[in-house]
């Protein structure tokens, strides 16, 4: 009987044969291929290069990956006139797609090598103007909803990972209760409208620098296979509250209010509500997750980032509407309790 390690031998072999034959059947037969990265699931990415051409594999196998949603969403986006990759070639069933290659200058990278970055976040705050404007109807009743539910369940990392590392003790049943009643009446707090479009992971790794095409074309768009609906200052908090890099309170309070005022929000006061509401959600969410990927999954190099996730936090937490949520923050994780993994 196939040792595990034979097994995953034979079936990384039987991928690549996979792969090998969508690329032909694409007519890139001929192209040289080289690994580009891998992410946090179970997808892979491929460049195919030949001369004064290039392309990128996505490689994504089922079960555990459906490239369907990516398809949906990028047909969508560039409906819209929005710089989502081109579905050059698709096999839903075995996994695979071959995309329009946007190359390698992601948000990241051209703000580590000096870009601007008053014109980088401007351009992409304009993209989620465009979004939140565009007639989304097509799309929003196929996605499932951020919303209620499911951001407590997804901010209750923090009760369930962050709070047992720094006690030493499981969160006790009753307290996280109260963790999920306290989030229920901030929530209260979030008045009923038109849900968005959110493409959820909308940060400076998952935007791309396109300075040849104009407007709002020059932000390319990736990693938006996981896009939902609720609150459109989700995707926002995601772009200028980013977990790895501290942006510019200058910029962020010019983004900010750039979004209100080219989306033609009529109610200021009730969206910052709503960007409070969403920036304590996402930051209790990563607080609990980065531990969680230290201890369960022995990632540490996350840990780094704590410090400048709490900041957010705290601040987000001073809101009025976050009352309820910050004295339970303030009974179970006094400032001593908010240091954990850093220097």
């Amino acid at each position: 009987m196939p040792s595990w390690r034979e097994k995953l031998v034979l079936a990384t072999s039987e991928r690549n044969r996979a792969r090998a034959e969508f690329v032909a059947a694409a007519g890139w037969g001929n192209a040289g291929e080289r690994l580009l990265a891998g992410d946090a699931s179970f997808r892979k990415y491929y460049r195919l290069t030949r001369p004064r051409q290039s392309a990128v594999v996505m490689d994504a196998p089922p079960p555990q990956e459906d490239v369907r949603p990516f398809v949906r969403v990028a047909r969508h986006l560039i409906g819209l006139g929005l710089s989502a990759p081109q579905i050059l070639a698709e096999d839903a069933e075995r996994g695979f797609l071959l995309l329009e290659d946007f190359g390698d200058d992601t948000y990241a990278r051209v703000l580590a090598a000096g870009g601007d970055e008053g014109e980088l976040y401007r351009r992409a705050t304009d993209v989620l103007v465009e979004l939140y404007r565009a007639d989304n109807r097509s799309i929003l009743p196929v996605l499932g909803a951020y919303a209620g539910d499911a951001l407590i369940e997804a901010a209750s990392l923090l009760p369930e990972w962050y709070l047992p590392a720094v006690t030493g003790r499981p969160t006790p049943s009753e307290e996280a209760a109260c963790y999920v009643a306290a989030w229920r009446e901030c929530l209260a707090a979030l008045p009923a409208g038109d849900d968005a479009l959110l493409l959820r992971d909308y940060h400076k790794d998952n935007l791309l620098w396109l300075p040849a095409r104009p407007g709002v074309k020059a932000c390319g768009l990736l990693d938006f296979q996981d896009a939902q609906r609720g609150h459109a200052s989700y995707d926002l908090v995601s772009l200028i509250e980013d977990a790895r890099r501290d942006v510019a309170p200058d910029v962020q309070a010019a983004c900010l209010d750039r979004y209100i005022a080219d989306a033609g929000i009529s109610d200021a006061a009730t969206f910052r509500t709503g960007f409070a509401l969403m920036s304590a959600q996402r930051h209790a969410r990563i607080i609990g997750l980065f531990v969680r990927l230290l201890k369960r999954d022995g990632k540490p190099d996350y840990l780094q980032h704590l410090p400048r996730v709490w900041r957010m936090f705290e601040k987000a937490l001073t809101h009025e509407a976050l009352t309820p949520l910050r004295h339970w923050i303030d009974r179970l994780l006094p400032p001593p309790l908010r240091h954990f993994g850093a220097p």
